[in-house]
């Protein structure tokens, strides 16, 4: 019997996801830049702050940021390590609470303001549904999947080193390996650095591959979660999918779909 490996969707094995904070006039340019390209990501945003000075307002958040995610900035950013648990629990109910009942979707993650954390607001996350969240600290340049999803490293930001990152990434063809590149950032830097020429480079070096899946934060979780909750037989000889969304395996270098609720039995290769 071969190794079986998970793989992204479609049979991929990179995958591409972006995240940017704080909601800011900047992002009309930036999700233009990826929509024209493909790429796809998660915008972190504080719905007590929404419309001050250059922000984007609530009537326009449907339709700037459709086909991408929106998710949990905390509702007016406070550095949550000094914050008593009330004040946390506050910040992150009301935005997720705010965006859902906006967006009619479940809000399931976030980014930390201000990257401010300690393992108790971690231990504090899932209660409060939240599935993943991202730190300002990175892998420098790393292409795997996080450990922890509460402290969850991006590949960099994206001043540091990005066109040689995306270079290394495209060029990445072990597919023994899932590879995530994942880049954050705000979108009014590029502004304030006057430095929009890197994410159209950037956008033109990684954006439509048929090689990378394209994907928002929460959905590359929610994916790697209905992996992990595949029921294999003993023998490796099939495969039960309990959930609802289909994954993808390599056998032999062979790709397999398991469609949700579906057993699927293994080829002999």
């Amino acid at each position: 019997m071969s190794i079986i490996y998970y793989c992204y969707p479609g049979g991929r094995h990179k995958a591409l996801t972006m995240s940017y904070d704080d909601g800011r006039r900047a992002d009309e340019r930036l999700v233009g830049l990826f929509n024209r390209h493909g790429i796809r990501g998660t915008f972190h945003l504080n719905s007590g702050l929404l419309g001050e000075g250059d922000r984007i307002t609530a009537d326009e958040i449907t339709e700037l940021y459709q086909g991408h995610e929106v998710s949990v900035h905390t509702q007016y950013h406070p550095t949550m390590a000094r914050c008593p648990q009330e004040q946390i629990i506050h910040e992150i109910m009301e935005d997720r609470k705010y965006f859902e009942t906006l967006l009619q979707v479940p809000i399931r993650g976030m980014s930390y303001p201000n990257g401010s954390f300690n393992k108790e607001i971690k231990k504090l996350l899932p209660h409060l549904g939240m599935e993943y969240a991202r730190v300002v600290q990175t892998t420098g340049g790393g292409f795997g999947l996080p450990e922890d999803w509460l402290e969850w490293r991006g590949t960099c930001h994206h001043n540091d080193h990005l066109l040689e990152h995306a270079d290394q990434f495209v060029k990445l063809h072990k597919r023994q390996y899932l590879y995530l590149m994942y880049v954050w950032g705000h979108s009014y830097e590029f502004d304030n650095d006057n430095n929009w020429e890197l994410m159209e480079s950037f956008c033109e070096a990684v954006g439509g591959l048929e090689e990378i899946w394209y994907t928002t934060n929460i959905e590359l979780v929610h994916y790697m979660k209905a992996c992990e909750a595949l029921i294999f037989s003993a023998a490796r000889d099939f495969v039960y999918n309990p959930g609802a969304v289909s994954v993808w395996l390599e056998i032999g270098g062979v790709i397999i779909e398991v469609a949700g609720g579906q057993t699927v039995r293994f080829p002999e290769i």
